[in-house]
């Protein structure tokens, strides 16, 4: 990484540890020899399913920000980042770091270096490239005190080096804002938004004045039980599940799996939250996987990802899964559950992206929006959910 400037204009630094307590987004921090990495899932969830996929997705930082108030016109951030790129696929772009000055955008920054990560997306098998630590530079902030906020780059990892200022720091104040916990797939996950700030649930976390704990979770909101206990013991005001399209995507389970693992996942998160506003999403509209089950997997023809799904339509009939059935049936299972859970409520996807947004903004791979359809995704949230009138509305507003 580059030694600290000595600009004129900079005359004295103040370097010191990433320290934890200016982290939000993050339910773990592992220590390291040079700094800390976040995480999005406990270490004992990495302990009892060590799995790569999964491991790969929690350490990717969507969320997750540094937030603390300063005086500083200049911010210095090192890091070591690690890059996911896929065999066969285009290379992504470099990571966004963005910066929100007193809650309101103020640039983002990409570097490059750090460790590249390639993933056969067929095999899963991995494969590391380190590289060295990068710096991350903002200049010409305003000198008063503010609240400072670099959300870290949804699609990577990043181990927190160190933070060089040249005025002191401290931890941002708690603002009073509603904590929003939220769990779904890579479009929660944001794999494909066009920086952090711009995932669907951080725009609509913006919008919606509440403080964003992303458990998009890439491929992996699969009802899996330790997830649910994760929900269940972290704090929030509010908790969304967003379900189905991972478990029909994996082939992972038929209809009569599906409805005891829907209810099992949300009896666990109700064991820490009895009356916490509950708000199951089904998928959004996919047309690849409407009436077609799976598996779904990668096509890299002409140099351009696709997404087909290799499942027969005849095969619901056996009881495997699509997204209007598993719609259907997350439907019903809410609807029951509301009988004597007045604080659960539903939401169908398609609202937030259906027929008529597809035809608009089609989804470039088959599967995940792009930036344009976040941004909706995440409009249309906040519009239904979080403003006057919605299942997440400030009570009296």
């Amino acid at each position: 990484m580059p030694p600290p400037r000595k600009d004129a204009d900079v005359p004295d630094w103040i370097t010191l540890p990433v320290d934890p307590r200016l982290l939000r987004g993050a339910l773990d921090v592992e220590r390291t020899e040079r700094g800390i990495v976040p995480h999005r899932l406990p270490a004992w969830v990495r302990e009892q399913y060590p799995d790569p996929y999964l491991c790969r997705a929690e350490a990717q930082a969507s969320g997750v920000r540094l937030a603390f108030r300063t005086r500083a016109t200049a911010i210095d951030l090192d890091v070591l980042p690690t890059k996911t790129v896929f065999k066969g696929a285009p290379p992504p772009p470099e990571g966004l770091y963005d910066l929100l000055v007193d809650g309101r955008p103020a640039g983002g920054v990409s570097v490059s270096g750090g460790n590249v990560l390639t993933v056969d997306l067929v095999t899963q098998s991995e494969s590391v490239h380190p590289g060295p630590p990068v710096t991350v530079r903002f200049t010409g902030l305003p000198p008063d005190e503010k609240d400072i906020e670099i959300w870290l780059p949804q699609t990577e990892a990043v181990e927190l080096i160190a933070l060089r200022t040249d005025a002191p720091v401290e931890a941002a104040p708690d603002h009073g804002r509603r904590v929003w916990l939220h769990h779904g797939s890579s479009i929660s996950h944001g794999t494909t938004a066009g920086s952090p700030t711009t995932t669907w649930p951080a725009l609509a976390a913006g919008l919606g004045g509440v403080e964003l704990v992303n458990l998009g979770l890439s491929g992996n909101a699969l009802l899996d039980p330790f997830t649910a206990r994760v929900l269940r013991d972290t704090p929030a005001d509010l908790i969304s599940v967003k379900l189905g399209i991972n478990v029909v995507n994996a082939d992972l389970m038929r209809l009569r799996a599906f409805a005891p693992a829907v209810h099992g996942f949300l009896d666990t998160v109700r064991e820490g939250h009895p009356t916490t506003p509950l708000l199951v999403v089904s998928p959004v509209l996919c047309p690849v996987q409407e009436d077609t089950p799976g598996p779904l997997l990668p096509d890299f023809g002409g140099g351009k990802v696709r997404f087909r799904a290799l499942g027969d339509p005849a095969e619901r009939a056996e009881g495997k899964l699509t997204l209007r059935v598993v719609r259907d049936e997350l439907a019903r299972i809410a609807a029951q559950r509301a009988a004597g859970d007045p604080n659960l409520y539903y939401l169908d996807g398609r609202s937030l992206y259906g027929e008529a947004d597809a035809a608009e903004l089609p989804l470039p791979d088959g599967l995940h929006p792009d930036p344009a359809g976040h941004r909706r995704i995440g409009e249309r949230f906040a519009a239904l959910v979080l403003a006057d009138g919605g299942p997440f509305a400030v009570e009296g507003g």
